[in-house]
């Protein structure tokens, strides 16, 4: 693999595992905070984060050794209107700057399983981006956001509010692999 497109794998294995932890523990604080669907909301989406670090990882295989890993992340546990704008923050990094760069150079050098690893995490944060500013509109208000079932993909991380697809539009594996979080 090319070193570039190496790094990149680890500094997104680095961000989405720094997400999948600070999902969870917002999420508990939403739970305290009297927000059970946007603890829920964080619980699916720190699911699909763990995901994707996982892809990112695997797609590493042929690595070994230590690495130093940069990756940015909102750091602290602030009330749930606060960690919702760090989420949202995050997610749109992504979707915007991240993630389109890493695709790029991933096409530029041929790196077929880093482009499918990058474009399934790409796509998926857009989802939790819009997911993550409706929450945060709800908890501006002092409610909690209205939430069906989300379910997200145990094989890309494609996460989607309300029934779960025959085939998941992103990897296209059959419903019975998405995980329900449900009220």
């Amino acid at each position: 693999m090319h070193a570039m497109t190496a790094e990149n794998l680890r500094t997104a294995f680095g961000g989405e595992s720094m997400a999948h932890v600070r999902y969870k523990l917002w999420a508990k604080r939403a739970q305290q905070d009297g927000f059970a669907n946007v603890a829920r909301l964080f619980a699916a989406v720190s699911f699909a984060e763990e995901v994707h670090a996982s892809k990112h990882f695997k797609r590493l295989k042929e690595d070994a050794g230590a690495f130093s890993v940069t990756a940015g992340g909102g750091f602290g546990l602030g009330t749930t209107a606060a960690n919702l704008a760090n989420a949202l923050a995050g997610e749109a990094y992504e979707v915007s700057e991240m993630y389109p760069a890493f695709l790029e150079v991933a096409h530029l050098q041929g790196e077929q399983d880093a482009v499918k690893s990058f474009t399934y995490a790409h796509e998926t944060e857009k989802a939790h981006a819009m997911l993550y500013r409706r929450a945060k509109e709800a908890v501006a208000l002092g409610q909690d956001v209205e939430l069906g079932p989300v379910y997200v993909c145990d094989h890309c991380g494609w996460t989607i509010e309300g029934e779960a697809p025959e085939k998941c539009p992103l990897c296209a594996v059959k419903r019975e692999r998405f995980v329900e979080y449900a009220s």
